[in-house]
C-alpha cells in the first residue's frame, strides 16, 4: 500500500493498516516539523475519539483534551446551551488541536519502525488502472521506484491525486462563500469552559480554546483582508462587541501569538475511488469549519477504508472496496449539509437584507428554542453514526 500524505487521514490510515499486518509507505512532501506545526481543527467528535482510543493512541489526548458536553449559540445578546450528552444519550466532544492528534499519530508509526518518509519530493502516480500502481518520488539524494497494490491520496486539496482521475469519471461540487475567519491564539486563560457560537449584525464570531492558558478565537471577515489588517486593539474590541452579553460577559485579554486568515469553501469530488487509486480527507472534501467537521470526516473516511482494506487482505472480499465511495459520501454529504447549515445560519451575507436577518434569527430561535432541534445541532456536532460495510 501506497499512501500519499501525512495529515491525521494518512497517519491513520497507514497506523491502522499495520495493526491488522498490512504494509504500507507513507509519504509526505513536508518535513515533519511542518505537519507537526500546522495549527486546524480543535474539535473531535465522539467517533472520532473512540477510533483514536481503539488503536492505542488516545493516552495524551485524554489527558490534555478539554471534554465538553456542550456548547451555546449566542444572539440577539443572550445564550442558549445545547447539552450534548443530554441530546445524544451521554456523548460528547473533546478539544484537541489537529496538530496534536499528528503528533502522537507520528511518534507511534516512528516508534512501530512504520516506514513514514517526510520530504519525500517530485511524487508522481501512475498505472492506478493497472494492477500494480507506481509511485515515483525523490527521497534525500536517490529516486525512488515503489510498486502497491493500492494507493490512497490523503494528499489535501492541492495535493496530486485527484488529478489522477480521468475528467469524464470526476465531478466536483464547490461553493465559495463571501467572508473568510481572522482566527486568533491568546495567551489567556478561556473565560467560559465551553465554545460559544455567536450570530452577531457586525459579522460571526466563535470562542473556543486549545487549553486551560490558551484562548482560541474567531471573527468573521473580508475575504481579503490579511492578518495586517487588524490590529490587537480592533481583535478585542469585535470581539468584545460579537461576543458581549448584558451582564458584561467578554473574552479574557491577553497576548496575540498567533493571527491568520481562513477562506471558506464547500467542496466535494465524486466518485472517491478510480480504480486502484482512492481519496480521503481534503483530498476528496473540504468544509467550512463552522460545523467543525473537517477532521472528522477525514477521519471517518478512514474507518471505513481501512475496513474496507481489513477485508481485501484478510478475506479476500472486495465487497468493501467496491462500496468505499458510496458508503464516504454519504456521510460526507451530511457532513457538508450541516456545515453549509450552520455557516448559513450564523455569518452574515452581502446580498443578504434585513428579510434574511431576521430568517435567520427565527432559524436560532426554533434551534435552540425546541428540543427537537436542540436534538438535531447536537446529533450531528458530536458526529452521525458510520455505516457498516
Amino acid at each position: 500500500m501506497a499512501i500519499i500524505g501525512a495529515g491525521p487521514a494518512g497517519l491513520l490510515l497507514s497506523h491502522l493498516l499495520h495493526l491488522h499486518g498490512i504494509a504500507n509507505v507513507l509519504l509526505e512532501s513536508r518535513s515533519r516539523e511542518y505537519c507537526e506545526g500546522r495549527v486546524r481543527a480543535g474539535v473531535l467528535e465522539q467517533g472520532t475519539v473512540d477510533i483514536l482510543d481503539e488503536a492505542g493512541v488516545a493516552e495524551r489526548l485524554h489527558r490534555e483534551g478539554l471534554r465538553h458536553t456542550g456548547f451555546e449559540m449566542h444572539f440577539r445578546g443572550q445564550r442558549h446551551r445545547i447539552a450534548l450528552d443530554e441530546l445524544t444519550g451521554g456523548k460528547s466532544i473533546v478539544v484537541y488541536g489537529q496538530q496534536e492528534v499528528v503528533k502522537d499519530l507520528i511518534a507511534r508509526r516512528l516508534a512501530d519502525q512504520g516506514d513514514v518518509r517526510f520530504d519525500a519530493r517530485d511524487v508522481k502516480l501512475s498505472g492506478v488502472e493497472t494492477e500494480t500502481p507506481i509511485v515515483r518520488f525523490s527521497h534525500g539524494a536517490q529516486q525512488v521506484e515503489l510498486s502497491c497494490d493500492y494507493a490512497v491520496g490523503c494528499d489535501g486539496f492541492h495535493g496530486i491525486c485527484r488529478g489522477e482521475f480521468p475528467a469524464h469519471v470526476l465531478k466536483t461540487y464547490d461553493r465559495i462563500y463571501p467572508f473568510a475567519w481572522l482566527g486568533i491564539l491568546a495567551e489567556a486563560p478561556p473565560a467560559q469552559h465551553e465554545l460559544i457560537y455567536a450570530h452577531h449584525e457586525r459579522g460571526f464570531a466563535l470562542f473556543s480554546m486549545r487549553s486551560p492558558k490558551i484562548t482560541r478565537l474567531y471573527v468573521q471577515c473580508d475575504p481579503s483582508d490579511t492578518p495586517a489588517d487588524w490590529s490587537d486593539d480592533r481583535v478585542w474590541s469585535e470581539l468584545a462587541i460579537r461576543l458581549g452579553t448584558g451582564e458584561g460577559w467578554r473574552p479574557t485579554e491577553g497576548p496575540i501569538i498567533q493571527k491568520s486568515v481562513t477562506p471558506m469553501r464547500s467542496f466535494v469530488a465524486a466518485p472517491m475511488r478510480h480504480q486502484r487509486l482512492f481519496l480521503a480527507g481534503d483530498a476528496a472534501h473540504i468544509v467550512p469549519p463552522t460545523g467543525a467537521k473537517g477532521m472528522n470526516l477525514a477521519v471517518s473516511d478512514i474507518i471505513v477504508l481501512s475496513r474496507a482494506f481489513e477485508m481485501f487482505y484478510g478475506r479476500g472480499e472486495t465487497r468493501g472496496l467496491e462500496r468505499y465511495s458510496d458508503i464516504a459520501l454519504r456521510r460526507v454529504w451530511k457532513g457538508e449539509r450541516f456545515s453549509w447549515h450552520m455557516t448559513s445560519m450564523l455569518h452574515t451575507f452581502p446580498e443578504h437584507d434585513s428579510f434574511h436577518e431576521q430568517m435567520q434569527l427565527a432559524e436560532l430561535d426554533y434551534y435552540t428554542g425546541s428540543r427537537a432541534g436542540r436534538t438535531t445541532l447536537a446529533e450531528n456536532y458530536v458526529g452521525l453514526p458510520i455505516e457498516s460495510i
